[in-house]
């Protein structure tokens, strides 16, 4: 069985990074207001996200190394770090301009490529759903502003 200290290494970083956001949120307060959801509900959510993500990362790398990734691949292929962190860039350079759901179309469609993904007019909906989604939670939902951009005229009052 191999197993690689990289991916290790990098499982075991995620799921303590996944418990350092839990720690920090559990110093949050919790009391809601009119709509009875508290600061570190959120948080809370991101923190059992990446736990879980660790989990499984630790799962694969403990049995036999992370599944289904190219060892080798035809030509020039930018690595994955390349195009999460041009993903990164990309919608801090779009979210004030464009506004979030661009933003983050553009970041989830990256991501997804640096992840291997070969298939972009799924990630395109995905992204889209995920987006749109998120930023009506956060707008309708918990009233918090976020750049409605381009998509403005689209999102009626939606935003800012």
């Amino acid at each position: 069985m191999h197993r690689s200290g990289a991916e290790i290494a990098l499982s075991l970083g995620v799921l303590a990074l996944g418990v350092g956001v839990a720690a920090v949120t559990a110093t949050l307060p919790s009391e809601g207001g009119y709509a009875r959801i508290g600061p570190n509900f959120i948080p809370a959510v991101v923190a059992a996200g990446i736990i879980l993500l660790g989990l499984w990362l630790s799962f694969e790398a403990f049995t036999g190394g992370w599944r289904k990734r190219d060892e080798q691949s035809e030509g020039f292929e930018p690595s994955p770090f390349l195009w999460v962190t041009g993903g990164l860039f990309a919608h801090m350079v779009l979210i004030g301009w464009a506004g979030f759901i661009i933003a983050g179309t553009v970041l989830f469609l990256c991501v997804a490529r640096g992840f291997g993904s070969r298939r972009p007019a799924r990630d395109l909906l995905i992204a889209l759903g995920l987006s749109v989604g998120i930023f009506l939670f956060f707008v309708k939902l918990l009233n918090v502003s976020l750049p409605a951009g381009w998509l403005a005229p689209l999102l009626g009052g939606a935003g800012i």
